[in-house]
């Protein structure tokens, strides 16, 4: 008899969620500047500031949802954290609504009719971004669930030598994500308003709520997994003499705090802290960065086309990258997991040093800096596939969520710091035009160049952490 095939349907699942959850966090990047920012006169330091308390609240919130899925289970978890995220997003919608009623105004066009510079448009402004921040932190919070509980479920589900290939599927819904949203958002925002792009886009995930309720049981629970499939699963807990898996009940988890204490811990810390910010960096720069330096609106045929190959990029070449390097290692050059997959995360930290070329190649064409970040885009989720799979390789299965809720937590500071850093920057550094010089660029061009080199930098710095803490593979013992 063949094995079923269940595992592929759940990661299929895991791969529309994380889509929806990249499309809910796009939204608000692709339309700020365009049709946000003129109604509440927002600078590039208030969009800065809005992104910054999400990725902070989100790392605070990421260290308890790993834990919170742990204890909850997966089935619930990933229930509430995708209701309360797809929640956050359609409250975006009202930020206008209150903003209006709160200052006494009745329309929207009369916000964008308030003299610029103005106490009232200084008022406006600053209330705006507080609404935002309040429901980007709903949306945190829902959101800090989602790659715990995605880890969490490939591990139930496959074998050490599938995990890199599964979570490189399912992660390249965050591209496939980035990819629809530039040919799908503006123009809703548009057509109907930005208010109903943050509506139409956020009601996607209470759809997904009713497959994975009717879709998800654990392995051995599923009337869809056959005894051929249940083995190959849990192939890696086989004894050598045993036809079928052990029957070694799963252990307790680890202490947030007790994990903290763990060198393989500080390795996976270190692998996200590093260069997290530099892919939400360029998934919520992006947009702007082509509107600023080439004057591409988000919603023009050619600002949408430059995304859309942005992230095309970014799919085809992680996915086929991130999921085939690590099992080449593994499974033809015969290599432990664990070192299979940093040799493979090593050629990846190469991929992003293309970005020292985005600016300078960027004076010839615009198609050469979205070439660049699509590859450095490509880097990152080749690499973030394979560090998600190093915490099944290390922790017990008890602990995974755990661990990766701490990791996400390090990779929202690190959001934090590049968000609100580069909104200071651009304002600084736009402000100063011709006074402010970096490597032959003059104002904000200078500011773009000064993030691209850390960009650049960040995953070799990355990799040289992880190597020092866990040299080789072993096996944290609860």
């Amino acid at each position: 008899m063949n094995k079923s095939n269940w595992r592929w349907w759940l990661c299929g699942l895991l791969f529309v969620a994380t889509t929806v959850n990249y499309l809910d966090r796009q939204v608000l990047s692709l339309t700020w500047k365009d049709f946000i920012a003129p109604e509440f006169h927002w600078t590039n330091s208030s969009y800065g500031d809005i992104t910054a308390a999400f990725s902070l609240f989100y790392a605070f919130v990421s260290l308890f949802s790993g834990k919170f899925i742990d204890w909850v289970g997966t089935k619930r978890g990933y229930l509430i954290a995708i209701f309360v995220w797809s929640l956050g997003a359609c409250l975006h919608a009202g930020c206008g609504w209150m903003t209006m009623h709160i200052h006494g105004l009745e329309s929207t066009e009369a916000l964008r009719m308030v003299e610029a510079g103005s106490t009232l448009a200084l008022a406006i402004s600053t209330t705006s971004v507080w609404l935002f921040m309040a429901c980007r932190m709903v949306l945190a919070i829902g959101e800090s669930g989602n790659f715990p509980a995605a880890i969490k479920v490939t591990a139930e589900y496959f074998p050490k030598k599938d995990r890199a290939l599964a979570t490189s599927i399912f992660n390249s819904g965050a591209s496939v994500g980035a990819l629809v949203a530039p040919v799908t958002i503006p123009f809703l925002a548009r057509a109907y308003g930005w208010e109903w792009a943050f509506i139409i886009i956020g009601g996607l995930g209470f759809l997904w709520m009713g497959f994975w309720y009717f879709m998800y049981e654990k392995p051995e629970q599923s009337k869809h997994v056959n005894k051929e499939e249940l083995a190959y699963i849990n192939q890696d807990e086989m004894l050598p003499s045993q036809a079928q898996p052990s029957a070694e009940p799963e252990k307790t988890g680890i202490s947030i705090w007790k994990c903290f204490t763990l060198r393989h811990t500080w390795s996976y810390i270190c692998g996200k802290f590093f260069t997290d910010g530099v892919w939400w960096f360029l998934l919520f720069w992006a947009p702007a960065y082509f509107s600023n330096q080439y004057g591409y609106r988000s919603d023009s045929a050619m600002g949408a086309t430059l995304i859309f190959v942005v992230y095309l990029i970014v799919t085809l070449v992680s996915i086929a990258a991130g999921g085939y390097l690590p099992k080449f290692f593994i499974e033809r050059r015969g290599m432990e997991a664990y070192a299979g997959r940093l040799r493979a995360m090593l050629m990846f930290a190469f991929l992003p040093v293309f970005a020292l070329f985005a600016q300078p190649l960027g004076q010839m064409s615009a198609w050469w800096p979205a070439i660049i970040i699509g590859l450095a885009g490509a880097g990152h989720q080749s690499w973030s596939a394979n560090l998600y799979s190093t915490v099944g390789d290390m922790f017990p299965k008890s602990a995974i969520a755990t661990i990766t809720g701490i990791g996400t937590m390090t990779g929202g500071i690190a959001s934090f710091a590049i968000n609100k850093g580069a909104g200071w920057l651009f304002d600084y550094t736009e402000g100063l035009g011709s006074a402010f010089h970096f490597l032959g660029f003059e104002g904000l061009e200078a500011g773009y160049m000064i993030i691209f080199c850390y960009c650049a930098v960040a995953y070799l710095i990355a990799w040289c952490c992880m190597k020092t803490l866990v040299p080789r593979y072993k096996k944290v013992e609860v």
